[in-house]
């Protein structure tokens, strides 16, 4: 029998654990959004949060777009954002080679919005000679790529991956994602990431707080995967917050060792406690 332990109540913040917080990192597809329909209720959500004097970013681990994309879809979808309201996990690698491997020629395993992004930052791009391997969510993946790749992790050159995911939800089931990706470059060349980024880890963390400018226990991540959302506020000082609208349900958040602090059916029902 597994034991239903430590579960918050649905639709309940006792503590009032939201109206200490300052910024909300929020995961998109499932939280916000559904493809390009909103979530019912998240424009009047996001609409509350800035009421009360608060901030809110977006926080998504798809390295295969950049954020101008994002604030397109956005934008499509009727809200006007900046793109200073996307955090997304290249931005967090972009970040990281600028603090560890400044200078260093990388390449990049990634879509070409993804390398443009890099370029623009100042990372130095190389296919031929590089000093560093990062790996994406490459849509654009070939067999060229694949052996390529393989031959520079093979050589020992220190390894990077944006984020973690397996596969990438999407209106007509899943695709492979980064982390398929890694369990191929690990069949070959016998080695997995020496770093991932993204969400659950604290790199990611780390790249949230220094763009929102605020203390990790004033932060909350709201999102609907256990794993990669509510793992990352859980195991790095934020407050995590599982809304039940997306990937994970509530048999998901009773069983798993990852317990969330709150939990909603939908970010409609957080606004109440704000």
């Amino acid at each position: 029998m597994i034991m239903k332990t430590n579960i918050p109540v649905i639709n309940k913040d006792p503590e009032r654990l939201l109206s200490r917080i300052d910024c909300f990192a929020l995961d998109m597809d499932g939280t916000i959004y559904l493809g390009e329909n909103w979530i019912d209720g998240a424009q009047a959500f996001l609409e509350r949060i800035e009421a009360t004097g608060r901030s809110y970013v977006f926080v998504t681990n798809n390295s295969s777009k950049n954020a101008a994309v994002y604030v397109e879809k956005l934008a499509r979808m009727g809200l006007v954002v900046g793109e200073e309201k996307i955090v997304t996990s290249g931005q967090a690698t972009i970040y990281y080679l600028q603090q560890n491997f400044a200078g260093k020629k990388v390449f990049l395993l990634g879509n070409e919005l993804l390398r443009e992004e890099f370029a623009q930052a100042g990372i130095c791009l190389e296919d031929d000679a590089p000093e560093v391997v990062v790996t994406a969510f490459d849509t654009s993946l070939d067999y060229k790529k694949m052996c390529k790749v393989c031959d520079l992790v093979r050589a020992g050159l220190p390894y990077l991956a944006t984020h973690p995911d397996y596969n990438c939800p999407t209106e007509d089931g899943f695709i492979p994602d980064a982390g398929a990706i890694h369990a191929f470059i690990h069949a070959s060349a016998f080695r997995y990431p020496d770093r991932v980024i993204g969400k659950p880890n604290e790199d990611i963390i780390d790249y949230l707080t220094k763009r929102v400018n605020a203390e990790r226990s004033r932060i909350a991540m709201v999102g609907d995967r256990l794993y990669t959302d509510i793992a990352a506020g859980r195991n790095h000082g934020l407050k995590s917050v599982l809304v039940l609208s997306g990937e994970a349900g509530m048999e998901d958040a009773e069983t798993s060792e990852v317990k969330p602090h709150l939990i909603f059916s939908s970010v409609r029902e957080m606004i109440p406690f704000l």
